[in-house]
């Protein structure tokens, strides 16, 4: 097994600094080299509009095909970053990439964050924002048949509750889901975490301590903080989960397709080999980044339940 030559040049300079923690960060700088690594996101997407605006005291980005006009498909984007950082401007070329890439009208929403606001904080944001764009769809310019929920790492998990809890309130329902290597179980218990846990820049400190500053008061095993063990995944609309090779994550991720399969739910799930946690956002050093990228452009407006077998 071996590692991408742009990311395994990105893991040797990791290793060779001594593998730092993010434990020993203070949280304004690891947020701050989030923002950093964007460099490694590939040329800006211009082909876009971008605008942020608010609505019922939610902050979102819209970032729409250029010229686009009417409504279009929808994805609902939460991003990635242990629940501890991230927003707009990390995931700002993804959002656009995707926008230009799927013809989508891409929203991101944006979340409070830990330690500074704690477990549900960043749920219930992610639930509120997607009914607010379901509120405001006309104006939005968003087609409500064809809503795509989607995120990565600890959006991802987002984007999974927020499914399960509009199908618990009976509410309207998005027409699938995309999960990029979702952080899924708190307590750490797939062999992933101990094979890839390390060396691979996004390591299990990393995760971990990211779910200790969110969900300090909070059993590890709540259903909403380790989704994956849940029974009440059947309803759920068609999903598509992507992992990869070198993630701590990668077995959980693999682990809800089966639960998934096993529970009913319309599901496919793709592993990435070569790459690491992450590498949706490296697609200036990854050939694989820029594969999933018009993957799931691709996927967003064809529906699993809408392709033929």
């Amino acid at each position: 097994m071996a590692l991408e030559s742009g990311i395994a040049q990105l893991v040797e300079a990791f290793i060779a600094a001594g593998r730092p923690s993010s434990r020993e960060q203070n949280i304004d700088d690891r947020r701050a080299g989030y923002i950093a690594s964007t460099v490694l996101a590939g040329e800006t997407e211009t082909r876009v509009q971008v605008e942020d605006i608010e609505l019922d005291v939610m902050t979102f980005r819209v970032v729409s095909p250029r010229g686009a006009t009417g409504n279009l498909p929808c994805v609902i984007y939460y991003h990635g970053g242990c629940f501890v950082s991230g927003g707009f401007a990390t995931h700002d070329n993804q959002l656009r990439q995707l926008a230009w890439y799927s013809g989508c009208r891409v929203i991101a929403v944006q979340y409070r964050l830990a330690p500074e606001h704690t477990f549900p904080a960043a749920h219930n944001d992610a639930e509120t924002g997607a009914n607010i764009i379901w509120k405001y769809a006309q104006k939005l310019g968003v087609d409500r048949g064809r809503i795509t929920l989607a995120g990565d790492s600890a959006g991802g998990h987002l984007a999974l509750v927020t499914a399960l809890r509009l199908k618990a309130a009976n509410q309207w329902q998005p027409a699938q889901l995309m999960l990029i290597y979702p952080m899924l179980d708190a307590t750490a218990r797939f062999e992933s975490y101990d094979r890839n846990g390390q060396d691979y820049i996004i390591t299990r400190d990393t995760l971990l301590s990211g779910y200790e500053m969110y969900l300090p008061q909070t059993d590890l095993r709540h259903p909403e903080a380790s989704p994956v063990w849940r029974e009440d995944f059947n309803g759920l609309p068609p999903t598509h989960i992507i992992t990869a090779e070198f993630d701590p994550l990668r077995d959980e991720g693999e682990a809800l397709y089966q639960r998934f399969q096993e529970q009913g739910v319309e599901c496919t799930c793709q592993r990435y080999l070569g790459v690491i946690h992450g590498f949706f956002q490296l697609a200036g050093v990854s050939q694989a980044a820029r594969n999933v990228m018009r993957d799931v452009a691709w996927r967003v407006v064809n529906p699993v339940s809408g392709r033929h077998a």
